[in-house]
């Protein structure tokens, strides 16, 4: 295996970056239980930064959100989120389940610097300056500047008590992705994309396959000779075989029985009898 940093003196480790609103725990923790000897870093950075950190090899591999820019990585779509609207609890917004992008048309919608939703147009109206991160949006909305449209695990990661969400049903959405260098598809890059995708410990996946039992005529795996089908197609000619020598064995016998003088003698005695007569002297 080979991680980030190899070494008599500096054994190998695993580093992993992640965008804010996702939740790596469920992955770490199978790795930690899978490879407790491989420490695994987790290194959190913000969404405009974290494919420029794997491309200059700050991480071996990360949790990014698309769309973004992929040269020279690969990458795994996860998921895709909710895209929903942060409001005052007491909003009128907050009378609906789900509300449309032209709902907000009336209302100032924040657009901070760090935002992750690829907008052809805006919703609602502008606000004078955009804040510099989301965090610092939702304090804005909390204040009553302002509406704030994210996707939900950003509304669930800045959640407060006096503020709500619901979802915009035709706003553009965030996709989770799991990305890597091309280059450096390590065996460690490898067992972690195992565990994003479920497969078990006993997973081949990446592993060379088992080579295929030699199939020698006559022998089993233990060398022991087995021949099942040789002895089933040579049983049936021996069958056949002994039934036809019966069968001819038999004949012979019927026909010499029917040769027999009925009343003792044989064939044979009356045949010499009708025989050529003998010349009187």
């Amino acid at each position: 295996m080979t991680g980030s940093v190899t070494g008599a003196d500096n054994p190998p480790s695993f580093r992993l970056a992640y965008v804010p609103g996702v939740t790596p725990a469920k992955w770490v923790r199978i790795w930690r239980e899978r490879l407790p000897a491989i420490p695994l870093d987790l290194l959190p950075v913000a969404a405009a930064d974290a494919a420029d950190v794997l491309r200059d090899g700050g991480a071996d591999a990360g949790f990014l959100r698309l769309p973004a820019d992929r040269t020279d990585l690969s990458a795994i779509p996860l998921y895709t989120e909710t895209t929903v609207v942060v409001v005052p609890k007491d909003h009128l917004v907050t009378a609906a389940e789900e509300v449309a992008a032209g709902d907000l048309a009336d209302e100032i919608v924040l657009h901070p610097l760090d935002d992750t939703l690829a907008w052809e147009t805006l919703p609602g109206r502008p606000a004078k300056e955009r804040p510099a991160t989301t965090a610092d949006a939702i304090e804005l909305v909390a204040a009553g500047v302002g509406l704030l449209v994210v996707p939900q695990s950003l509304a669930r990661l800045h959640h407060r008590r006096d503020l709500t969400y619901r979802p915009v049903t035709d706003a553009p959405q965030s996709r989770v992705a799991l990305s890597w260098r091309e280059d450096a598809t390590t065996d460690l890059v490898e067992q972690f994309i195992g565990i994003v995708r479920g497969r078990t410990v006993n997973s081949t996946r990446g592993r060379p396959a088992p080579a295929p039992a030699k199939d020698k005529r006559g022998d089993d795996k233990g060398g022991s000779r087995r021949t099942p089908a040789a002895g089933k197609q040579a049983g049936k000619p021996a069958r056949k075989t002994a039934g036809k020598t019966a069968g001819k064995t038999a004949g012979k016998a019927v026909g010499k029985s029917a040769g027999k003088n009925p009343r003792g003698g044989s064939g044979a005695a009356r045949g010499a009898k009708r025989g050529r007569p003998r010349r009187r002297s």
